[in-house]
C-alpha cells in the first residue's frame, strides 16, 4: 500500500474522531453493513478526490467494506485532517495522499498518485481528478466504468466538459440530489461557514452587516445563519429570480459595489471567479473581513489585493491582515479558501450522512450500469435520492403517511375531474 500523510502517529486521534462521526450517520453505516453482506463492489478500484474528512472516512469504509479498492486524496490544499488521513492509513488499510497546508505541486502530485489506482470508478469534489484524467491519463479512461461529483462547481465543469463533447465516461452529480443540496448545501454550508468565521476571528456576529454574495443553496443556508446570529444581512446576486427570491425571504438586496461601503463581513458563495475585486477592496471600510464558502479560492481576487496592500501579516490563525496605502486593514480568512473547511470542520456528520449515502449508492448503481449509461452528466436516480430520505427518517424515528390505493390511482389517471 502507497500513502503520503502528515504523521502515522496521529492515526489513533483520526480513528476516535471517526469514529464520533459514525455516531451521526446512520443512513451510511445501514449500507456499509448491507455492502458488508453483499460486497457489490469486489474488484472494483475507486479513486476519490475528496475532503479529507472524519466524515470521509466513513464513506471510504463503507466503499471498502463492499469490496472496493481505494486510493484517496484532497480536493482542497487546507481541508485534510492529518489524524483522519493517518487513521485511514493505519487502521483501515486505504491507501490516502494528502497533507493539511499542501502546495499546488503537491495537490497535483497526490492526484496523479490517486490515479495510479488505475481506477474503474472516479469520485470527484470540484472536477480536479477528472480533469486530469481527461488532459493528461487519458490512457486510463478505457477503464473507467463511470464517476460522481460531488459540488456544484464541479457539476458546472463536468456540464461544460459534456457541451463541448470532450466527457468520455458518465458522471452522476450527487450535488444536485435533493437530499444533498437541500441540506448538505443549505444547512452544512450555513452552519459550517459561520462556526469557521466565528473560531477565526472571535468576533461577536450580532450587529453586524453581514454580505453574502450569492444565493443559491449555499448562500441561502449562509443568510440564513448569519440572521439567526443576529447579523444585518445583505445579499448580493446576479440572476434576478434568486435576488427577487432573497428580497421576499426579507434580506437586503443591493449590487456589491453599494454593499462594499457598508459590509462588515463578506462571504462569497458563487462557484464564480473574480467576484470580490479591487474596485470592491478600495470601497471597503477599515477593518473588513473578506472570506469564500465557494468551492475554489478564485472567488476572491486576492492578487488584487496583494497589489494594493502596502504590508501583509497573519494576526491570528487563518487570519491575514492586509493594509492599504491609506492605512485602511482588510482581513482575510483561510488564504481564500473554502472558509468552513480551511479553519473548521466543515459539514456536520449528521448531514453529511445522506450525502455520502448518495455517493455510496450512486458508485453501486454505476457498477450496475457498467456499458449502459451514456458519456453524459446524470441525475442521481430518483429511487436512490427517496431511499436515502427514507433511510434518513427511519434513524430519526419519524414516521410519514403513505398513499391509499384509490390515491395513487387518482394521481396516475386523467379522467376524474370536479
Amino acid at each position: 500500500m502507497r500513502y503520503e500523510v502528515k504523521d502515522l502517529a496521529l492515526a489513533e486521534q483520526g480513528m476516535l474522531r471517526m469514529e464520533w462521526a459514525e455516531n451521526e450517520m446512520p443512513v451510511l453505516r445501514l449500507i456499509r453493513e448491507r455492502f458488508e453482506r453483499e460486497k457489490p463492489l469486489q474488484g472494483i478500484r475507486i479513486a476519490a478526490c475528496l475532503h479529507v474528512t472524519t466524515e470521509t472516512g466513513n464513506l471510504m469504509r463503507t466503499l471498502k467494506a463492499g469490496g472496493a479498492e481505494i486510493a484517496l486524496c484532497a480536493s482542497n490544499p487546507l481541508s485534510t485532517q492529518d489524524d483522519l488521513a493517518a487513521a485511514l492509513v493505519k487502521y483501515e488499510g486505504i491507501s490516502v495522499f494528502a497533507i493539511k497546508g499542501e502546495d499546488k505541486e503537491t495537490y497535483y502530485r497526490h492526484i496523479h498518485q490517486a490515479l495510479d489506482i488505475q481506477p474503474h470508478i472516479t469520485m470527484d469534489d470540484g472536477c480536479d481528478l477528472v480533469t486530469v484524467l481527461h488532459t493528461e491519463r487519458r490512457e486510463q479512461i478505457a477503464d473507467v466504468i463511470g464517476g460522481t461529483e460531488e459540488t456544484t462547481t464541479g457539476v458546472i465543469r463536468l456540464r461544460a466538459m459534456q457541451k463541448e463533447g470532450v466527457l468520455q465516461y458518465p458522471v452522476i452529480a450527487v450535488n444536485d440530489a435533493y437530499t444533498k443540496h437541500l441540506f448538505d448545501n443549505r444547512y452544512g454550508t450555513g452552519q459550517s461557514t459561520m462556526d469557521a468565521i466565528m473560531r477565526a476571528t472571535n468576533l461577536l456576529i450580532a450587529g453586524r452587516k453581514v454580505v453574502v454574495i450569492g444565493y443559491g443553496w449555499c448562500g441561502r443556508g449562509v443568510a440564513m445563519r448569519a440572521r439567526g446570529l443576529g447579523a444585518h444581512v445583505i445579499v448580493c446576486e446576479v440572476n434576478p429570480l434568486k435576488a427577487l427570491e432573497a428580497v421576499m425571504d426579507g434580506y437586503e438586496v443591493m449590487p456589491l459595489l453599494r454593499a462594499a461601503e457598508v459590509g462588515d463581513i463578506f462571504i462569497t458563495v458563487t462557484g464564480n471567479r473574480d467576484v470580490v475585486r479591487e474596485e470592491h477592496f478600495l470601497r471597503m471600510k477599515s477593518g473588513a473581513i473578506v472570506c469564500n464558502a465557494g468551492h475554489f479560492n478564485v472567488e476572491i481576487d486576492i492578487p488584487a489585493l496583494e497589489r494594493l496592500a502596502v504590508s501583509k501579516r497573519t494576526v491570528r490563525a487563518f487570519v491575514d491582515e492586509y493594509r492599504l496605502a491609506d492605512g485602511r486593514r482588510i482581513y482575510l480568512l483561510g488564504e481564500g479558501r473554502l472558509i468552513n473547511l480551511a479553519a473548521a470542520e466543515g459539514h456536520p456528520a449528521a448531514v453529511m450522512d445522506m450525502s455520502f449515502a448518495n455517493q455510496a449508492l450512486c458508485v453501486e448503481y454505476l457498477v450496475q450500469h457498467n456499458g449502459r449509461l451514456p458519456h453524459e452528466v446524470l441525475p442521481v436516480p430518483a429511487e436512490i435520492d427517496a431511499q436515502v430520505a427514507r433511510l434518513k427518517l427511519q434513524a430519526l424515528g419519524v414516521e410519514i403517511d403513505t398513499l391509499t390505493p384509490e390515491q395513487e390511482r387518482y394521481l396516475s389517471s386523467w379522467q376524474e375531474g370536479t
